[in-house]
Parts: structure tokens; sequence; C-alpha cells
């Protein structure tokens, strides 16, 4: 069959969940047998998030073919058990980015380049895009920000357009808003949810379903209403409750009808959704055997998104595990030797994250030695294994000033350095060592023993390296590199045999996990921790 189209649009407040309900519907979808892929369309002009600190946009999540983008693709690969590309994240920035190129190799014939028709004719194309492949049943489409943002509107205008070129029952429009409670009056609140329906009705676009985020229960007059004043049909608002994990909202989204409503509005006739290994992993999460203490040391600590992926990674690792995992994150740039201690004495296992600059360094490695010496297992992830080679350069190998040329590029001892091929770069935006690459593993190792198999795949995300010159220094005193790149030599895991479980990676493996698919390094961690 031909592609039929979602989108998600939102309203009233930022950080709704749209993500989440773009997500869950996918799940469903995919749980009753359709191809499924969701994409994100956000307002800002970056070209992609890879230039934005975590204090601006929270995580970078990074796909498969390299494609630095927005932390919902990792909710949607999470959710649906698939690989996004560069093609499931767009950007104003990408958008204008074509367009202007095209009109300067006189694209466009020489018209006024305009954003409508040209501006929102791309928008149209790359929202088009992953449906003219035939790989997929259904494209669900987030475009980010609120409706009324400046930024939005040219998106919404494509939408607007798509509505009315296509088929009723090929396009629906989802809009996800806010039905506050007023403690002081004791009620729930729909004038938000009503102007917010106004609004993206003046820039043109019906919603047919309109899913209310909310504290309380919507009562069926408060939905009537909301149905009424929004020109809805009666049955076609429901709500979505705060939830105790964000893994229960599929079911709570399929006990609203959302799929149901959906294979209506788009004449799909399948059957209904299988979702016992979803529930499986509910049941797991939901009653845990123990409760367990794992400090997160990085930088970031006070922002919630900014360890999204390794956050959800350590989620699915103790569901598998039958524990509960309680994550203490710990802010590295107050970490020193006078209070390591005290900081760590709770806790069963230590991971050090990922992350750029020399802000909170020395904190990491403070953390990585009280690991190494009281036996702690310890999980050391792109910085944080880079770190951790500082660390026993410095304290075994006695190399004091031994450090990363990121951050003294005048060391005697530069035991992390500059990737060769990045030397020669001056761009910073999508050039660092991204995506995927192959990694050998060596057999009777502790990395060997997690995955089970000689050559592994997983995503990367930076620019310097473990240097290689110095392995057999780090051999003598019994870092041992246990996996690398097949073509580069790359060292990309090292380990201490003599440790219970001391590993670091220099690729990103919490980018793979997955509720049903754990990560293999994350569950054998979270089973270090639980010994």
């Amino acid at each position: 069959m031909d592609s039929k189209y979602i989108f998600v649009t939102g309203g009233v407040a930022s950080s709704l969940g749209k993500g989440i309900i773009a997500a869950s519907l996918g799940k469903l979808l995919k749980a009753r047998g359709l191809r499924v892929t969701i994409q994100k369309f956000d307002p800002y002009i970056n070209i992609d998030p890879g230039t934005l600190n975590p204090y601006e946009h929270g995580e970078c999540y990074v796909t498969e073919d390299g494609a630095e983008t927005d932390l919902d693709l990792g909710h949607y690969e999470r959710f649906l058990g698939i690989h996004t590309t560069k093609a499931n994240n767009v950007t104003t920035g990408k958008v204008y980015h074509t367009v202007i190129t095209k009109e300067r190799e006189g694209a466009y014939l020489g018209k006024t380049v305009q954003i409508v028709p040209h501006i929102t004719d791309e928008i149209k194309r790359r929202m088009l895009l992953l449906g003219n492949t035939g790989d997929y049943d259904v494209i669900i489409t987030e475009v980010g920000g609120t409706v009324g943002d400046m930024e939005s509107q040219p998106f919404l205008e494509a939408i607007r357009q798509l509505q009315w070129e296509m088929a009723e029952e090929d396009l629906m429009c989802i809009h996800l808003t806010l039905v506050p409670y007023l403690a002081a009056a004791g009620e729930l609140k729909t004038k938000p949810t009503q102007h917010s329906v106004q609004a993206l009705q003046k820039a043109g676009v019906h919603p047919d379903i309109i899913v209310c985020r909310t504290e309380k229960e919507l009562s069926a007059d408060i939905r009537r209403k909301m149905a009424l004043f929004c020109n809805v049909k009666p049955g076609r608002v429901i709500q979505s409750i705060d939830s105790w994990s964000i893994y229960q909202v599929p079911l709570n989204m399929e006990a609203e009808g959302l799929d149901r409503m959906v294979c209506e509005h788009l004449g799909l006739n399948i059957s209904e959704p299988n979702l016992e290994a979803l529930k499986a992993f509910l049941e797991r999460l939901r009653n845990p055997e123990a409760k367990i203490n794992i400090a997160l040391v990085g930088k970031y600590v006070e922002l919630q998104d900014a360890y999204k992926s390794i956050e959800e990674a350590l989620v699915h690792a103790g569901a598998a595990c039958h524990v509960k995992v309680i994550v203490h994150r710990i802010h590295s740039e107050f970490l020193d030797q006078s209070n390591v201690a005290d900081k760590l004495k709770d806790m069963k296992g230590v991971l050090v994250a990922p992350g750029f600059g020399e802000r909170g360094l020395e904190g990491k490695i403070v953390a990585i030695r009280y690991a190494r010496e009281q036996g702690l297992p310890f999980f050391g992830i792109c910085l944080g294994m880079q770190m951790a080679v500082v660390e026993i350069a410095r304290d075994l190998l006695g190399w004091a000033d031994a450090a990363s040329t990121e951050l003294n590029a005048q060391t005697s001892h530069p035991v992390i350095d500059l990737m060769e091929e990045q030397k020669s770069t001056t761009i910073k935006g999508g050039t660092m060592r991204l995506g995927a690459y192959e990694c050998e593993l060596v057999p009777d190792s502790l990395a060997y023993r997690i995955y089970g198999k000689e050559l592994i795949a997983e995503r990367h995300r930076h620019r310097y390296e473990f240097n290689g010159k110095y392995l057999p220094d780090f051999e003598s005193v019994g870092l041992k590199a246990s996996g690398r790149n097949p073509r580069t030599g790359l060292v990309e895991i090292v380990e201490l045999p003599s440790h219970p479980f001391f590993i670091g990676v220099q690729f990103h493996p919490e980018y793979k996990s997955t509720p049903e698919a754990p990560s293999p390094i994350f569950k054998a961690f979270v089973q270090a921790c639980k010994q």
C-alpha cells in the first residue's frame, strides 16, 4: 500500500512529550504488523544539534549512519526497535541550506525565492521522502516547538498544503496539548487547549485527534466540551496522564484507543497489537528483586536530558537483571580526593560519562582511581574511557603530566591524541568520527565474554583516540586493549583483567540499547554491580 502520513504537533507548553506520544503510537502500529518510521522536524536554524551544548538542547543522539540528531530519535529507536537515519531529522537550517544552495546553482531560473512556495516545497519534499522509498506503511512526523512559535510557521504551512493536496484517508494530524490543574480553583482548565487549537486552525491545520497531557483524569464532560469547542469528532479527545514510566505510555495510549482511531481514519484494517514483550519488560521493571546504587559521574548532571540514552540503557539493563538501578548523578567538577570516598561509599558501581572540554575532568579521574583501587565495577564511555587511560598513566606509569592533547597540547605524554584524519579539519559541525564502526574483540577478554562474538559494531562520536604508541607501556602495568577497529587498528576498548570489572569503551553503546534488547555491555555492568 501507499504510505500514510501522521503529523504530531504541540501547543501550550514545550516538553509535554510529543516525542513519547509519537513513539508510543509508532510502537502500537508496529505491534499491529505495520512498517513504521518516525521523523523529527526541528524549527531551529542550526543544521543539526551537533554543535549545541547540552544546556541548549540536551543530549545529541547519533544514528547508525552518523547523523547527529535530536534526542527524540533515541526514543523512536528505543520504542520501535528500528534504526533511524540522516533523513529522519530535519531542521530549518537544513531546509534553508538546500534552498539557498539551489538558488546559487541557478535552479529557480531567475525567480524570487520565497518561503511559499520554495521553502515549503522543500519541507514537503523532505516530509514525503521516507514514504517515497516504499519501505514504510506509516510515516509519523513530529514537529518540534509549539504552535504559535514564529519558527514553526513554515512547517505548519507545509502540513496545511499536504492536508489540502492529499486524500483525507492518507493523512492525519494529532495535536498534543496541556490541560492544567489549578489547585486554588480545584479544577482542570480547558482554555489553554482551546487557544492552542485555535492557533493551529488559524495556520490552516485541522487536528483529527487531540491528546491532552494532564495530571488528573479527564471526565467525559470535559472531553465533550473540548471536542465541541475544538471542532473534532466526539471521542477523539483523549488523555495522556502522568505515568510511572515512559514505557507504560504505549499501553496507556492503547487503552485510550489512539491506535484504533488512527487505523479507522487511515483505513487500515489490521490485527490487534501484540505487546507481550513490552508487558514482560514492564513487569520486570515494576517488580525488581533488589535496588542498586550506581554513580553517574559527569559535568552536566543537573540537566535532565544531558545523559538521556545512558540513563535509559541503565533502565533496560536493570530490568534484564531484575534490579532497579538508582542513578546518583555526581558532579565531577566538585569531586576531589577529599570527598570522593564519602560521595561514592554507597555506590555499587561507577559510570564515567562522555563529554567535551576541560571542566570537571580531574573529578572524573579521581572517581576512576577510587573505583580502580576499591574494586568497584567501573564503566567509562568515550571521554570516560580516555580519562581511565590518563588515570592509569599518571598513577601506575608515574607520568604526572599525562593528558589528552585536547586539554594539554604541551604534555610530554599525550596518551590521548587527535585522530589523524581530524588534524586537517577546521569545520566543527558534522566532522567528528560519527556513526557505526566495527570493533574486533580479543578472545578470552571481558569484552568478548560480554558480547559473545568476535566482531561487533557500535556508534561513535569523537575526535580524539587512544595513542597506540603507548600501548606496550600500558600493557606492562596490566591494561589490556581488548577491542580494536579491524581496518585502522584504533583501540576501541580497554580493560583491567586484574580488576573485578573495569572497562572503558571509545564508542557509545547506549545509543543501541532498547527495552527488549538491552545493550550487552550495560547489562554486564549492572550484573557486576548487582553481584
